[in-house]
Formats: structure tokens, C-alpha cells, sequence
């Protein structure tokens, strides 16, 4: 790694206010050595420079939630209710070899990189996004995904994961952990909940779980019918028990909320559920418009933020939503949140998601000491608008470079 000298029209560091004329130097390790004013920040003879004149460099982005396995399904799955769109992505996913899923990883990782972002929080059961990261130099979580709704399948499925997990983590680095997904109320019973987040604690591995997504989730849980139940009662699957809970509470009773867990969607709350969340430092994963396509609904973005609940934004996969970009969500965010302004906007897409993620001292913002992580992004010449808000009306084609840890992982042509 060579030191980099990068300067730009604007600099969002996100932890202060924006820089006119500013210029980032990032070192041999990968860190940042100066962020500031262009006339402050050193010039060493031997380092490349670059200069953007209409552009903003900024933190790299950071996204909440992928499924990067599931790269190139974008049109597969036409069904619009829920339980059957499902299925169907279920048996779409039979038709891939273990080959097959680490090249999907692989190209969806780039599309990241190619919208800005540096680091991901992906799930799925295939084992190919923690080295398709590995192999690009990249920075996130890999969460290994768990089913087993049946009772009696506890103990087997937590073998297997465990089997999985000591596989893939020698694969980890400085850069790339791996957690553990427990994937959802409804594909997951409430032995295997409480026995994978033990054994997380333990093993002090983050968790991931799908919840509160759908009001079909909710009524399995709350009255026990609908697809979700349907679907368990002709497996011979028993119902939960007892009934009567949100997806929320039924997390909270086993043991699944901690600091070190992530709830991706968290859409179907109520004012308990929040007050559980935030008591049990729990952070989410917000995904508008996954939520939207799906018809789920909108999570209570404003109020989860007036909770003091970590929040960071996530695009959940190709499948739900097309194409990964965080702005996007970024934009489709502000909508549902009008108290939410750009500079907030931005945050969420950066140093609130490392929050949420537990990364936020090594990357998130523009720090010196900090990863030097960040995305230049093109603006107008000439507007009224704040950096911020040139950045959130741009778009992937925007997007001038990528870098993780300093080095380049995108450049448009």
C-alpha cells in the first residue's frame, strides 16, 4: 500500500461539518494520517495525488444489509405475497453450485463498490460472501445463516452451524469477521433461537435475524394463523408456544436481543417493542424500500432514532430490490422521515450503520487513525444545495472512486 493524497471541492468527514477545498492523506497501513483544508494537509513528494474539482470525497458507505449471494436472481421470482415469494427463492437457490454463489458474491460485491460502498453486513448459508470479501480486500460481517423450525431439529441445526462457523472463520481478518444468523421466527424455533444466541454469547459472535418484517410474521406469532402457521401445520411443525407475542417480545423471552445484535427490518413494532430494542442495546437494520416492495410497510424510522436505537441503513438483496444503492435508501429514508435532514441522512449511511454494526472506531467516518475507507462522488458546479444534499441526489453513475483501507477497489471509466 502506497500513501494517497485525495482532494476535492467538499469533504464530509460526518464527525464535524463539511470542508470547502479540503484533501484527505491516507498512509502505507491503510489509515488515515490527515483529513482538512487542501492548504493543510501534507504533500509528501512520493505519494499520488489526485484532484477532484467537482466532487465530495466522503466516508465510504456502509450497508446494513446484503444477501450478495444472491447476485444475478434480480428476475427470478416473480411471486408478489410474501410466503410464496419465499418458496420460490428457495427453490431458485437449489440451482446453484458452491462455485456459482462465491462469482455471484463476487459481482455483487463490485456493484457495492461501484455504488460507493466499503463495508457490508450480507447474510446467507452459502459461505461464498466472507471470501469473495476476503479475496477483494474488503471490509464487513458475514453472518452464517441457521434454520430449523422444528423443535426437535435444535440440536442438529446448531451442529451443523457450529461446523459451518469453525470451517469459515480461519478465513476472517482484520478487516472480515464472521457472526451467526438465526434467520427468522418463522423458519426458526424457539429451542434453536435460544441455543445459537447462547452459544454466540460465548463465542462473543455477532447476530443477525430477520424480524418484525412482515405482518404475516406477526400474526403467526400473536395468533398463531395465517401462511406462516399454515406452512408449519402441514410440516407436523408445533406452533410457538406460548402465543400471544410480537416477533420482538418473542426474541426478547429467548435471550436473542444484546448489544451485539442486528435486527434486520423491524418494521412491525409497537411501543413496547421499541422500549425492548432500546433497553436491550439491540441496533436495526432499515431497509425502506425492501419494506416497500414487499408491501410490508414502513418502519418508524423517527421514533426508533428519538429511542436512541442504533440504526443503519441496508438495501436487503438484488431479488427484493433491483440494485444496491444505499442512497436510494437514503432517499426513500427521508420520506418516511421528514425530521431526518441530508447531514442525517448521510450519517445513517456511514457512522450510525458502523455504530450499529460495532465498528464506528475503525470506520465510518473521516478520522485520522481511522480506516481510510471513503467514495468520491461527483456534484453540480454550480447549486445551492449543501454537499450533503448534492450527495444524496446523486446517483451509482456519480461515483468517481472506491476505496477500502486505502486502496482502490473502483474507478468509473
Amino acid at each position: 500500500m502506497r500513501t494517497r493524497r485525495l482532494a476535492a471541492r467538499w469533504l464530509i468527514p460526518v464527525q464535524g461539518p463539511p470542508i470547502e477545498h479540503a484533501a484527505l492523506l491516507t498512509g502505507s497501513d491503510g489509515r488515515i494520517l490527515a483529513v482538512g483544508p487542501d492548504a493543510s494537509v501534507p504533500r509528501p513528494t512520493d505519494a499520488p495525488a489526485e484532484m477532484f474539482d467537482d466532487a465530495v470525497i466522503l466516508p465510504g458507505l456502509i450497508n446494513t444489509h446484503t444477501h450478495l449471494e444472491l447476485t444475478g436472481f434480480e428476475d427470478g421470482v416473480p411471486e408478489r405475497e410474501f410466503t410464496a415469494w419465499i418458496r420460490r427463492l428457495r427453490e431458485l437457490k437449489t440451482t446453484r453450485s458452491s462455485g456459482e454463489y462465491v462469482e455471484a458474491a463476487r459481482r455483487g460485491l463490485a456493484s457495492c463498490f461501484a455504488c460507493g460502498v466499503t463495508t457490508v453486513a450480507d447474510t446467507g448459508d452459502s459461505g461464498a460472501v466472507i471470501k469473495a470479501l476476503v479475496d477483494a480486500g474488503g471490509s464487513g460481517i458475514a453472518y452464517q445463516e441457521v434454520f430449523g423450525p422444528h423443535p426437535a431439529q435444535a440440536d442438529e441445526s446448531l451442529a451443523g452451524l457450529q461446523a459451518r462457523v469453525d470451517e469459515l472463520r480461519p478465513l476472517a481478518t482484520e478487516r472480515v469477521s464472521i457472526g451467526v444468523s438465526p434467520h427468522a421466527p418463522y423458519t426458526v424455533s424457539a429451542q434453536l433461537f435460544r441455543v445459537v444466541s447462547d452459544w454466540a454469547r460465548s463465542e462473543q459472535l455477532p447476530v443477525a435475524v430477520h424480524v418484525a418484517e412482515s405482518p404475516a410474521e406477526s400474526e403467526f406469532l400473536l395468533q398463531g394463523v395465517g401462511p406462516f402457521a399454515e406452512a408449519w401445520r402441514a410440516r407436523g411443525i408445533p406452533l410457538p408456544s406460548p402465543g400471544g407475542r410480537t416477533p420482538i417480545r418473542w426474541l426478547a423471552e429467548h435471550g436473542v436481543l444484546s448489544e451485539q445484535t442486528l435486527c434486520i427490518h423491524a418494521v412491525q413494532l409497537d411501543g413496547r417493542d421499541i422500549g425492548r430494542l432500546a433497553d436491550s442495546g439491540a441496533a436495526v437494520a432499515h431497509c425502506p424500500l425492501s419494506n416497500r416492495a414487499h408491501g410490508h410497510g414502513d418502519a418508524p424510522l423517527e421514533v426508533l432514532l428519538e429511542s436512541g436505537i442504533r440504526v443503519g441503513l441496508g438495501t436487503d438483496s438484488v431479488v427484493s430490490v433491483g440494485r444496491l444503492d444505499l442512497l436510494a435508501e437514503a432517499r426513500a429514508a427521508a420520506v418516511l422521515a421528514p425530521s431526518v435532514d441530508a447531514d442525517d441522512l448521510i450519517e445513517l449511511c456511514t457512522l450510525s450503520a458502523a455504530r450499529a454494526l460495532g465498528l464506528d472506531s475503525h470506520t465510518g467516518s473521516l478520522l485520522p487513525g481511522k480506516w481510510a475507507d471513503c467514495t468520491i462522488v461527483r456534484i453540480p458546479s454550480n447549486t445551492r444545495w449543501t454537499a450533503a444534499e448534492q450527495v444524496l441526489a446523486s446517483g451509482p453513475h456519480d461515483v468517481l472512486r472506491t476505496y477500502v483501507g486505502g486502496k482502490e477497489v473502483y474507478r468509473s471509466l
